[in-house]
């Protein structure tokens, strides 16, 4: 048996951005070498998940497709915003002062619904390798979703694959 290891960055925004990882997914798979098992692409960023969705046609102005767009929305009336200080519990003081002895400014912790978001929609996805492709179906798209929308930063996207 083999393990592998892959990563890539990528660059978020000061929105949800969604950046479809397949492609990058895929060379690390065939890099590999391995052609039946399994392939975890994972994120370390709590703010983030990792998605299995299709793709959809058409995108807005910003480039979302409308199929991301939409999960926006929803995740948007399930947990909103984090918009002002005290609208959740998190961050509390200690947190916020932690984060400035972290030399970061106190309003980038105001990403309390990126974190329940990214609980709510998990942060890795395991995908079957059988003779050496995903077996993502005839519409699959591996999605790194950011829903962090308090900095835009560059972020890191993890592949584990275990094999023959």
């Amino acid at each position: 048996m083999t393990v592998c290891h892959a990563s890539f960055a990528i660059q978020s925004d000061t929105r949800p951005t969604f950046h479809d990882v397949t492609a990058q997914v895929e060379e690390a798979l065939r890099g590999s070498g391995i052609r039946d098992g399994i392939l975890l692409v994972y994120s370390q960023h709590t703010t983030c998940s990792v998605l299995i969705q299709e793709a959809s046609d058409d995108v807005d102005y910003w480039g979302t497709e409308y199929l991301m767009q939409d999960l926006v929305t929803v995740l948007e009336s399930i947990v909103p915003r984090c918009r002002t200080e005290g609208q959740y519990k998190h961050p509390g003081p200690r947190h916020i002062e932690a984060a400035r002895g972290r030399d970061e400014l106190p309003a980038w912790s105001l990403n309390t619904d990126a974190h329940l978001r990214s609980v709510l929609l998990g942060r890795s996805q395991a995908i079957p390798v059988v003779d050496g492709a995903l077996t993502l179906g005839e519409f699959g798209r591996i999605y790194f979703a950011d829903f962090d929308q308090v900095r835009a930063r560059e972020r890191t996207v993890r592949v584990q694959i275990v094999g023959e």
